[in-house]
């Protein structure tokens, strides 16, 4: 059930003054998808099922792909991210609440969230690798390799859900159903009044907060270290553009291995256990002049912040009811990816004025923010949700 494409952000290997607007674009573009996805979701699933919905999501991915890979006009290939972005909503929408059912969940989101993380430690590798082939740049030769990816993904997806691949069955009628309950309008009706308990629900809420400042803290980190590193730190920009790797390499390794102990540990203490290590090893990669040490340190960075999404999908997938669940996950990856595009964004405008070097204090109030967040975050009791099915 691979799912996990992220080469919609590898379209720039790390920002620069002159593509600026550009960024500005598809990280609009890219939210906008998402924004949709949201609102569109509720609706959409009153018809189609989960395999439907599944293979909807990767279809459109695959489109996306297949039109940048012929160098579009800009306008085309600003409206690909949006595309990209609407499947990756429905897909991960569903996935998540799918396996977020299974038994042992934390273990699977775990696995599939570094799914994603792998994704983008190979993302830039190939791409560097295609861009720097040959006198001409043909860059947009790129996204075959996620065309080709997406090509298998929507395979795997039918394959798997086949059973699901279909219109949502009518339920039987009931005293309270018996009038037109399939027509299109009560269909609208029963979406809207389960977007209104989700707006309703604090919990909701509460959770996205903790997206919103956490994505917004790891894209920040990721788009914005090379330039510092260069800036500042007087870096080799050739070997510099490698270090958001090992952010990424360590990010695939903490969603592996920190799964288990943040499980069995108590998942509140963990995850701020792992912020406050976060933000030492930000201090430290601020404070010490030296670039050895601050590559290992945005590696480790990236190694305790890897459990947080998947951590914070399972407890959200634990307090929400299952009626609701699919719409609320909807709307956390909407707040999310709000502040992995905004944060960097205004990362950006004040760097432009004030200097790259005001990362460090920005990353570090995005962290203790991420940190707070968390803390009213509410956990659920034990034995919510057991209406999920167990696999």
């Amino acid at each position: 059930m691979s799912r996990r494409q992220s080469s919609h952000q590898c379209e720039q290997p790390y920002p620069q003054p002159s593509s600026t607007l550009t960024d500005d674009d598809s990280y609009g573009a890219n939210f906008m998808g998402w924004f949709l996805g949201a609102f569109s979701n509720t609706h959409l699933c009153q018809v189609f099922d989960l395999g439907a919905m599944l293979t909807l999501g990767a279809v459109l991915q695959v489109i996306a792909h297949a039109l940048r890979s012929w160098k579009p006009p800009f306008p085309l290939f600003t409206i690909t991210f949006w595309l990209a972005s609407l499947g990756q909503a429905y897909q991960d929408t569903h996935g998540n609440t799918y396996v977020s059912g299974v038994k042992g969940s934390h273990r699977w989101l775990a696995f599939i969230h570094a799914m994603y993380m792998a994704g983008c430690l190979v993302g830039p590798f190939v791409a560097t690798g295609v861009a720097s082939a040959g006198s001409t740049s043909r860059w947009y030769l790129f996204y075959t390799f996620p065309l080709g990816i997406g090509v298998l993904n929507v395979a795997f997806v039918v394959y798997a859900f086949w059973d699901t691949l279909r219109l949502k069955r009518k339920q039987p009628p009931t005293e309270r159903t018996l009038e037109a309950d399939e027509s299109p309008a009560s269909r609208n009706d029963d979406a809207f009044s389960l977007i209104k308990e989700t707006l309703k629900n604090k919990n909701v809420w509460l959770i996205s907060l903790f997206f919103f400042f956490f994505l917004g803290a790891t894209l920040t980190a990721s788009g914005w270290v090379v330039e510092y590193l260069v800036e500042v730190r007087n870096g080799d920009i050739n070997q510099m553009g490698f270090v958001p790797a090992g952010f990424s390499g360590g990010s695939l390794l903490g969603r592996l291995f920190l799964a288990e102990p943040t499980h069995r540990f108590g998942v509140r203490p963990m995850i701020f256990a792992f912020t406050i290590l976060s933000i030492g090893l930000q201090v430290l990669f601020w404070l010490v002049p030296n670039i050895i040490a601050a590559s290992i340190a945005i590696s480790l960075l990236g190694f305790f912040m890897g459990p947080y999404f998947a951590t914070g999908i399972s407890v959200g997938s634990k307090l929400f009811n299952p009626r609701i669940q699919s719409t609320a996950l909807a709307f956390l990856f909407v707040f999310a990816q709000l502040g992995g595009c905004l944060f960097p964004i205004i990362t950006g405008l004040i760097a432009a004025s004030a200097g790259v070097s005001i990362l460090q204090p920005v990353l570090c109030a995005l962290l203790v923010a991420t940190s707070v967040s968390w803390l009213f975050v509410p956990m659920p009791k034990e034995g919510d949700n057991t209406t999920l099915h167990q696999e």
